[in-house]
């Protein structure tokens, strides 16, 4: 840990030119935590768009930024049933928030990128197609020192994101309001290994439910699980595997407080492949479930110490090390009928009108195993055995020689080839 901090802070001595060409990316907005936070706030770069890896809990939860609290009037609204745009980019330059950024005003009115000007592996994303997908957490708490990992429920998602500058998060309808007028929000993004380092993302936010709001409570969220098609490896959905309901954020690759297990090479995604449909997410108001077994729940207690790796929690209830346990035995079938799903959002927004960066076309979506699954019985068969941790079989869209020619932490560096 230690070499990572000297390293980022070799990066942060940097010009904010420099550092701009290294990218990555993260939401802006003045209720984000650490929204002025700068190379030089920290020891080592902890801007908001430098990515979290190997980091102890201390680190990566809410990025670090506790000790940089936005204002507390600053919300960001959700409308209950409607729709949120949100500006994710590699600087705060490119966007609307521009008179806060170190380098100015450096928005491109001819482009709707994430970072227009540079190369797509600033996004790790070769094209479109290969946006993972990002996603919107909540937890309805008004202080975020009482928040948990567990306590947050993935409610929308982007599958395009984070390619777009302008992002439109659809919120599903009947979402209850939030204590004392705020909840504790958080943007959530893994990347596709093949464009880049592991790593994950995530920035808190203030947010409120606004508008139509209902009275019925998110369930119990679950573990989210591979269930879609993933043609990188060749294995076929299996809808049976999907968690159904409420789903919490994937905390991955970290030293402390993890909730899944995957392989560096096999980094779980805001996908169909991990049952996130694009928008609002379906099935929030239900206690999750695993082929209508109750489906397993993140239960991790609090480091002794976020200094250093702390070892996996004792309590029997934790996931194992392939952070997919087996689901209990399915109850007797139901004649209960499943929970009606609320109203389909709408889809991510189109392409932009063609600019100077190349985009490649968005590829139709076929039907999310989630949808799938959803229509069957609820006394459906026992889940499948997990598809995680496993290797690629040598299917991979690029070898491991080729994603980790250059030490981890050069991504961070002077050098825009991910």
């Amino acid at each position: 840990m230690k070499s990572a901090l000297t390293a980022y802070a070799a990066v942060a001595a940097l010009s904010p030119l420099a550092l701009r060409v290294s990218a990555h990316a993260s939401i802006w907005h003045k209720a984000m935590w650490g929204f002025n936070v700068t190379a030089q706030s920290y020891a080592y770069d902890n801007r908001p768009v430098v990515p979290l890896y190997n980091m102890p809990f201390s680190q990566w939860w809410m990025h670090g930024h506790l000790d940089h609290p936005p204002h507390p009037d600053d919300v960001v609204e959700f409308p209950a049933g409607g729709s949120t745009t949100i500006e994710i980019s590699c600087d705060k330059g490119y966007t609307s928030w521009w008179p806060s950024s170190e380098g100015g005003n450096i928005q491109d009115p001819n482009s709707d990128l994430a970072c227009p000007g540079q190369p797509t592996t600033a996004i790790h994303a070769n094209d479109i197609n290969d946006a993972a997908g990002c996603g919107i957490g909540i937890a309805y708490k008004s202080d975020i020192n009482d928040v948990q990992p567990e306590d947050f429920v993935i409610f929308s998602v982007i599958h395009t994101c984070p390619w777009y500058l302008k992002n439109d998060f659809q919120v599903p309808q009947g979402m209850p309001a939030c204590p004392d007028g705020k909840c504790i929000c958080a943007f959530f993004w893994i990347h596709n290994p093949d464009s880049g380092g592991e790593q994950m993302y995530m920035n808190g936010f203030q947010c409120n439910i606004t508008g139509d709001v209902g009275t019925t409570p998110i369930g119990k969220p679950g573990l989210a699980r591979q269930c879609g098609a993933d043609a990188a490896s060749g294995h076929a959905a299996t809808p049976s595997n999907c968690t159904i309901g409420p789903k919490n954020p994937m905390y991955w690759d970290q030293t402390e407080r993890n909730n899944m297990f995957e392989g560096i090479y096999d980094a779980p995604t805001y996908s169909d492949r991990y049952g996130f449909p694009d928008g609002a997410q379906p099935y929030l108001f239900q206690d999750a479930t695993v082929g209508g077994a109750p489906a397993a729940v993140s239960q991790s207690s609090p480091p002794a110490s976020s200094a250093a790796p702390a070892p996996p929690a004792s309590s029997a209830a934790a996931p194992p090390a392939d952070s997919s346990p087996a689901a209990p035995a399915p109850p007797p079938p139901s004649s209960e009928a499943p929970a009606p799903p609320p109203t389909t959002s709408a889809a991510a927004p189109p392409p932009p009108p063609p600019s100077s960066s190349t985009e490649a076309a968005v590829t139709t979506s076929t039907v999310s195993p989630v949808t799938e699954v959803a229509t069957t019985s609820a006394a459906a068969a026992t889940p499948a055995a997990t598809k995680k941790c496993r290797a690629r079989n040598g299917k991979k869209k690029r070898s491991a020689a080729q994603r980790h020619l250059k030490k981890r932490l050069t991504h961070d560096g002077l050098s825009v080839s991910h």
